[in-house]
């Protein structure tokens, strides 16, 4: 069901000319990892405008499957981080199942396929993210929250960008060059593995595989960066209103 309407809301926004623009920074890279940084950044850009979790919706799902006692995002710093920690790993999993499964269906079409599945793979990351951050109590509904979901994006595509930089850049303009950046190492990882998605059959295999690891490992490098922020809120919530944590069930 999820997978459908990711599928239905990507399909909806065409890729532009402009959108698959590929910067001057990219000069000297192969052709292969220049497309598909492109794509990527395309990708990653149709995401950011057309796919976002609705908080409020989520944690009440949290609330219900979960049985957990939180009522708000702040609420999530009175739960044991073992418990957060399970949710978490579900959720990845999750989204791993999904991104595997779209993976082998749109792979049979070899490279013709490569766009709309990038367009979709990124929109189950970014929704995968976008979920950690509220299993460890951080909203994005503000410029500067939403300017951290894509730090910790960035953070799970292995780049780093200092917390100075969020402070000192536009929102608008700092979100397109954190996309950028994460294009330019998803690219990386990615090039060498795609060039089988040429032998046809094969790709399907290799599709379902690359998604399935894609979403492991960004989604455990962004529990890092969720869990270190969370933990270091946590003890300012807990010194200031000495909430109970309550313990796993």
């Amino acid at each position: 069901m999820e997978l459908r309407a990711l599928q239905v809301r990507v399909a909806e926004i065409p890729y532009t000319e402009q959108s698959m623009r590929v910067p001057a920074s990219t000069a000297g890279k192969s052709f292969a990892r220049r497309g598909l940084e492109g794509a990527l950044r395309s990708a990653f850009m149709k995401a950011y405008a057309t796919v976002k979790v609705d908080p409020d919706k989520y944690l009440e799902h949290l609330r219900i499957a979960y049985d957990l006692p939180a009522l708000s995002s702040d609420g999530m710093y009175s739960v044991n981080v073992e418990v957060l920690d399970i949710i978490a790993d579900e959720t990845i999993r999750s989204s791993m199942r999904i991104a595997a499964a779209e993976g082998a269906g749109l792979g049979m079409g070899g490279l013709f396929t490569i766009l709309p599945d990038l367009g979709i793979l990124a929109a189950i990351t970014i929704r995968m993210i976008q979920k950690l951050s509220l299993i460890y109590g951080f909203q994005y509904n503000t410029e500067n929250e939403e300017a951290e979901l894509w730090v910790a994006a960035a953070s799970a595509a292995g780049v780093d960008i200092s917390r100075e930089l969020v402070e000192k850049q536009v929102v608008k303009r700092f979100i397109p060059r954190v996309i950028q950046r994460i294009a330019a190492s998803a690219s990386a990882e990615f090039v060498e593995k795609w060039t089988a998605r040429l032998v046809p059959f094969v790709s399907s295999v290799v599709g379902a595989g690359l998604n399935y690891y894609f979403m492991r490992v960004w989604g455990q490098r962004a529990v890092r960066h969720f869990r270190q922020r969370h933990l270091e809120s946590r003890r300012r919530y807990l010194d200031s209103d000495q909430a109970l944590v309550l313990p796993a069930r």
